[in-house]
């Protein structure tokens, strides 16, 4: 859905004082090319100064009248298609500027024509004409806004050109091109190309197809070959669209041809049934590289239908890619330079009579915006911040998503609690729709608009709609825009965009009009101004503007907008409040500011608002609160979330509020909703008066409470107490009292199978970063637990941290074996306990037999584990015998104790000497498995 607004984008406007009528336009730089009517076969060239003014530069020749025309920011040179007698030429104008020092000199020279050095100074005071000839008629041009390559489309093919610097001497360099590779594509007639960055977008009447040319990695031998080679890298696929639009029959009088309308996205459309041959033409070197094709999207549309048959006018215009360029942090981006831009997100914008498309092409492919028009379109023109239109009598500017996507590619952090973004999704609008008598051709640059009109007594769309004639593939030749005779009435207008800021403030004021009456409409608007900020931040020239520190201004109050408006409204989107407000730099007591009324009791809280105050109080802020506001707060959450009060007085923010105010407030809620927590926080506020006798009272109905429950049911907030004292005391005495009652607890916990009311604070893994009694779980233990019981899964936490506290050297194993008993038949879990306390009592032999016994596998574990230093004798004392014995009984039965077996002798031979080895070995062993072992353990004796 477009939503219609009356804003002005459009400032002044000018007339272009040119001599001639205009066939074509194009801008570059800081430059306007105009391409006269056919009988003068020149091109003016404007300078654009400051609010529009366009000053001559010159003018020069061109071989006839121009059928297309581009300009390259990159090499600043101007290509052309040309026509003379009846044939199409292609040329690029090299150092035109030297037209506007007075020179009249030109050079024409074949692409790749070698230069000598006695042409340096010649060359420097003269435009070059390079011309570059091609085996079929070229019909569209494209130039890469990255490197200033060339891409020319011909019937079945597209052609690339590298644009290359030639050295000539230190102070003279040129440019040149060398055409580097074809792509054949059979039984297509491109209409538009656009190239950026190596992705290629060709368009048809009514085809859509987009490319990515992929570097492959080569070997050296395979340089040579790739070079050279014609290689077929997509053949077609059958498919159940019906025969290939690129197979139809030519033109049948009695019937029209039409296909499925057809969308296929990213590896979908190879599908697309149109296959592409590479071959490369560029000299075989070193740096030779080879590509391959992938296609990023294909979507085919039908004519419009209407009750008197088929629209013949539906047809693709203004297919462009725009680029968005990554310049360090959108918001505090360091200095760098063109040369730097690296290519952040790419786009795709392409259009139908009444309807156009923009789509993201870059790291996701996706349909990113549809823009429906009031009227038949002209063309269009897509910018990073507006997409203008011109129809029949109308220039319409449109909002567009760019900013938004390019956003996400760059920064991970948006969509978090951290940062936030208008959604790519959010539907586009119209700003304006300004009336002109009809307009003919746009484009755009920087902020101003080139717009090409021309009256005419006779309706344009019946003028310009040409002969009725079957839909075909085999289209002929693209014909120029305008072939007749200079007619009067015509004008080329350069007509100035507001500044961004000029119309963010617009769009602010606009907002207020909907601010209590239309919720939503208000934040599509503030939306809207906040990426009209972000795309004029995210673009390059950003960085020395003059308006910079004004636009950070507005995009941090863009984002205090949309703050206090996810925080007043009832949205679905409420919790945006917070990533928006922390985007605004606003401070907490700024917020309450903006948002409470002073004095207003009743005032409703919306959940906006409460989610984004529980976050920030919540997270340890280093902002503390003044008086009033705290108790402010504390008034805002009794209204909005009393059950929250005694979370909100903990905090470190709330550290200036008035305790008096917080008790009587607490009492309230008590009242209603009585609680542990509660009853803490109403101590601890009256300890903060120094009201001795209602901290007792209040400690007292603490202990009553905690009484009130069963002997063994501890809350988890008093267990959640006791192991943040873990962390910090330091007296043996009372460490071994705490050890003892959260062991009791997770005991208890764990037999019972009795989950925690709430949450714990600290799960195992944290006790164990932060407190020295919460020991490493030992890998054997981790081990055992793996096949343990799905039931173990549910109470894990408190199994972790009870076997955490036994692999530590804190606690004193003998006084809580009695706590533990209840365990000793709880599986695996059982299992574990009892083998650690055996441990820690240094009961090795007893821990051996017990794992030999229910969990074989995991006995070697165990002792590469436990056993070092003065119990590693166990190894051959304990383990080995008994492993033989038991392996002895099995047989080959138990594969595990054979594979235990093989691990001990192998540590064994490595500590015994080879008599005292030999010794330990059965008399009725096979040799055959133990030879292995000794003739490893003598070796080791000759090795020291």
């Amino acid at each position: 859905m477009v939503q219609l607004y009356n804003l002005h984008p459009f400032g002044s406007q000018r007339v272009v004082p040119c001599r001639q009528e205009p066939a074509l336009f194009c801008c570059g730089r800081d430059v306007l090319f105009v391409a006269s009517a056919a009988a003068s076969c020149r091109v003016e060239v404007f300078a654009v100064r400051d609010q529009g003014r366009c000053e001559p530069l010159g003018s020069f020749a061109t071989l006839g009248p121009v059928l297309r025309m581009a300009h390259s920011h990159a090499g600043d040179y101007l290509v052309t298609i040309e026509e003379k007698s009846k044939a199409t030429f292609l040329r690029a104008y090299m150092n035109w500027r030297c037209m506007s020092a007075g020179s009249s000199r030109v050079c024409v020279r074949m692409v790749g024509h070698k230069m000598e050095e006695s042409y340096s100074e010649t060359l420097k005071e003269q435009m070059s004409i390079v011309e570059m000839p091609l085996s079929d008629p070229p019909l569209c041009i494209s130039c890469c806004p990255v490197n200033g390559d060339l891409l020319v489309g011909c019937k079945n093919k597209l052609v690339m050109f590298c644009l290359k610097y030639l050295v000539i001497n230190q102070n003279l360099t040129v440019l040149d091109f060398e055409r580097s590779l074809i792509l054949h594509i059979d039984n297509l007639i491109p209409a538009e190309v656009a190239f950026c960055a190596r992705h290629i977008a060709v368009t048809t009447e009514l085809d859509v197809l987009i490319l990515k040319l992929e570097l492959v990695q080569q070997s050296a031998d395979r340089t040579e070959q790739c070079a050279h080679r014609v290689s077929t890298l997509e053949k077609p696929v059958s498919g159940d669209e019906g025969p290939s639009t690129h197979t139809l029959p030519l033109e049948v009088d009695e019937f029209i041809v039409c296909q499925k309308p057809v969308e296929l996205l990213g590896e979908e459309s190879k599908l697309c049934e149109i296959p592409i041959t590479l071959e490369s033409t560029e000299l075989p070197t070193e740096d030779t590289k080879c590509f391959q094709v992938r296609y990023l999207l294909f979507r085919r549309f039908t004519p419009d239908q209407s009750p008197f048959g088929f629209c013949e006018e539906t047809k693709l215009h203004s297919v462009q890619l725009l680029p968005v360029y990554q310049t360090g942090s959108s918001v505090t981006a360091h200095e760098e330079t063109e040369s730097k831009r690296e290519l952040l997100s790419l786009f795709c914008f392409f259009s139908l009579p009444h309807v156009g498309y923009l789509y993201s092409v870059g790291k996701l492919v996706e349909l990113i915006s549809t823009y429906q028009y009031s009227e038949k379109s002209e063309q269009a023109v897509l910018t990073p911040q507006f997409l203008h239109v011109i129809t029949s009598e109308n220039l319409q500017c449109f909002t567009v998503r760019c900013s938004a996507a390019a956003a996400r590619d760059e920064d991970p952090y948006i969509d978090t609690t951290v940062k936030a973004c208008p959604p790519v999704a959010l539907d586009v609008c119209t700003l304006r729709m300004q009336l002109f008598i009809g307009p003919r051709a746009i484009c755009h640059f920087k902020n101003h608009i080139i717009l090409l009109t021309k009256a005419d007594t006779e309706d344009i769309t019946e003028r310009r709609k040409p002969a009725r004639r079957m839909l075909s593939r085999k289209a002929d030749s693209i014909k120029s825009r305008t072939n007749s005779e200079s007619e009067p009435g015509w004008n080329l207008y350069i007509i100035n965009t507001v500044s961004t800021i000029q119309l963010y403030r617009e769009m602010v004021e606009y907002s207020k009009t909907y601010e209590n009456v239309k919720t939503e409409s208000c934040i599509h608007l503030l939306s809207e101004a906040h990426l009209l900020v972000r795309a004029a931040i995210m673009d390059p020239s950003f960085l020395k503007s003059d308006e910079k520190e004004e636009l950070l201004r507005a995009f941090r109050e863009s984002c205090a907008f949309l703050g206090d408006c996810y925080s007043r409204f009832d949205t679905k989107d409420y919790h945006l409040a917070l990533p928006y407000y922390r985007m605004s730099g606003l401070s907490m007591a700024e917020v309450l500011e903006r948002l409470v009324s002073e004095g207003d009791e009743i005032q409703k809280y919306e959940r906006g608002f409460i989610f984004y105050l529980t976050h920030s109080l919540n997270e340890d802020l280093k902002e503390e609160l003044s008086k009033e506001s705290a108790n402010r707060v504390l008034q805002i959450f009794y209204l909005a979330d009393p059950l929250q009060l005694p979370h909100i007085l903990c905090s470190p923010c709330m550290r200036n509020v008035c305790p008096s105010t917080a008790v009587k407030y607490l009492q309230k809620v008590e009242k209603i909703m009585p609680s542990v927590v509660l009853t803490l926080t109403k101590a601890f506020m009256a300890l903060k008066m120094g009201d001795l006798a209602m901290y007792e009272h209040e400690m007292d109905s603490y202990k009553e409470m905690l009484c009130s429950n069963s002997e063994n049911t501890i809350p988890q907030l008093l267990v959640d107490f006791w192991e943040a004292l873990l962390v910090v005391c330091s007296q043996e005495e009372i460490l071994q009292e705490l050890l003892l009652r959260v062991t009791s607890q997770y005991v208890w916990r764990i037999s019972n199978k009795q989950i925690p009311e709430t949450k714990p604070l600290k799960t195992a893994e944290d006790l164990i970063n932060s407190c020295n009694h919460f020991g490493l779980i030992s890998p054997w233990v981790t081990s055992i637990m793996s096949v343990g019981s799905p039931s173990d899964k549910d109470y894990c936490e408190d199994i972790s941290k009870l076997q955490s506290l036994l692999c530590s050297q804190s606690i004193n194993i003998a006084s809580v074996l009695p706590v533990l008993e209840p365990l000793r038949e709880a599986g695996n879990v059982g299992l574990t306990i009892h083998v650690l306390c055996n441990t820690r009592l240094g009961k090795y032999e007893e821990a051996i037999d017990e794992l030999l016994k229910t969990c074989p596998d995991v006995a070697v574990l165990y002792a590469q584990h436990e056993l070092k230093d003065d119990s590693r004798a166990v190894w051959w004392n304990k383990l080995l015998p008994e492993l033989c014995k038991r392996t002895r009984l099995n047989g080959n039965d138990c594969p595990v104790l054979i594979s235990s077996l093989k691990e001990t002798l192998s540590v064994v031979a490595m500590e015994l000497e080879l008599r005292d080895f030999l010794s330990l070995l059965p008399e009725d062993g096979t040799a055959a498995f133990f030879l292995p072992h000794l003739l490893h353990c003598s070796q080791r004796k000759l090795v020291i």
